[in-house]
C-alpha cells in the first residue's frame, strides 16, 4: 500500500513539475530561445521569479493569477498545462500499472513512453495553436518514443508499422488530392509527419480511429469558425490540435472503439 501511495504521489508531483517546464518549452522553443536562460520571469516587467513564485498551480492560486511585482495578469494556460499534463500522467498510471486498478498488467516501459508522449503532444497542441507550426524537435521526440515502444513485451510490431504507414500515407494522399483539386495547400507537411509518428505509437486500429475522430472534430470546428469568420478565404487553422486531441482519446480507448465498431458487422 505504501508503495502505491508513493508511486501515485510521485506521478502527480513530477507531472506538475514537468507541466511547468512544458510552459517554458511552448513559449521559447518556437522563438528559438534557450530553454535554460534567462530564468523564468514576467514577460511584462521582466521580474525574475523567485522559487516560491514558480510552484506549479499553487503559486498561481496564491498570487491570484497576477505578477507579484507589476500585477499584470498571468495567463490561466500556465496552471492548465500543469494540470493537464498531470491528469494525462495519472491516466497513464491507471492504464499501464496496477497501482490504481489491480487487474491491469503492469508495463513500466509503456507507462514511461505514455507519460513522455503526452507531454510532447501537449507542446505540439499549443505550439500549433499559437504559431501554426509543429517544431521538428517534437516530431523527432515522438518518433524516438514510437521506436522505444517497439521494445515493449507482447507488442504488435506489424500493427505499429502499419499505423505509421497508414497515418502518414492517408494524410499525404489527402494533401495531394486537395492540392490537385483546389490548387492550394489543404494540409501541412507537419500534420502529415505528426500523424505518421503517432501512428507508430498507437498501432493500426487506434490510428484509424484517430484519423476519423480528428477529421470529424476538425470538420465541425472549422465549419463553425468559417461561419463565424463569414467564409474568410485563405484562412489557415491548426489541424495538429485536432490530431493530438483525437490521439489522446485513441490512446486509451481506440482499440475498444475499433473492436466495437467491427463487432457491429460480425467481424469480431
Amino acid at each position: 500500500m505504501l508503495t502505491k501511495i508513493l508511486m501515485i504521489s510521485l506521478t502527480v508531483v513530477i507531472g506538475l513539475c514537468v507541466g511547468s517546464f512544458l510552459n517554458v518549452v511552448i513559449y521559447r522553443l518556437p522563438k528559438k530561445m534557450s530553454l535554460a536562460r534567462p530564468a523564468s520571469h514576467c514577460t511584462t516587467c521582466d521580474y525574475k521569479l523567485k522559487w516560491y513564485d514558480n510552484i506549479p498551480v499553487l503559486s498561481y492560486i496564491f498570487l491570484r493569477g497576477k505578477c507579484r511585482k507589476c500585477k499584470s495578469k498571468i495567463s490561466f494556460r500556465y496552471p492548465f498545462v500543469e494540470l493537464l499534463n498531470t491528469a494525462l500522467w495519472f491516466l497513464s498510471l491507471m492504464a499501464f500499472t496496477d497501482f490504481i486498478i489491480p487487474s491491469v498488467q503492469t508495463n513500466y516501459l509503456m507507462f514511461a513512453v505514455s507519460c513522455l508522449s503526452f507531454s510532447v503532444m501537449i507542446c505540439v497542441f499549443f505550439c500549433d495553436f499559437d504559431n501554426m507550426e509543429i517544431p521538428d524537435e517534437f516530431q523527432l521526440a515522438l518518433l524516438i518514443l514510437g521506436i522505444v515502444s517497439l521494445l515493449s513485451p507482447n507488442v504488435d510490431i506489424q500493427s505499429k508499422v502499419f499505423g505509421f504507414l497508414v497515418g502518414g500515407g492517408f494524410f499525404a494522399l489527402f494533401a495531394l488530392l486537395f492540392y490537385l483539386v483546389r490548387k492550394k495547400e489543404g494540409l501541412g507537411f507537419g500534420d502529415i509527419k505528426l500523424m505518421a509518428v503517432l501512428g507508430l505509437l498507437l498501432g493500426l486500429k487506434s490510428t484509424i480511429i484517430t484519423i476519423i475522430i480528428s477529421s470529424i472534430l476538425g470538420a465541425i470546428v472549422l465549419s463553425i469558425l468559417n461561419i463565424k469568420n463569414k467564409g474568410e478565404k485563405n484562412k489557415e487553422y491548426p489541424f495538429g490540435t485536432f490530431i493530438v486531441s483525437a490521439a489522446v482519446v485513441s490512446w486509451f480507448v481506440g482499440d475498444i472503439i475499433a473492436n466495437w465498431y467491427l463487432s457491429l458487422f460480425g467481424v469480431l
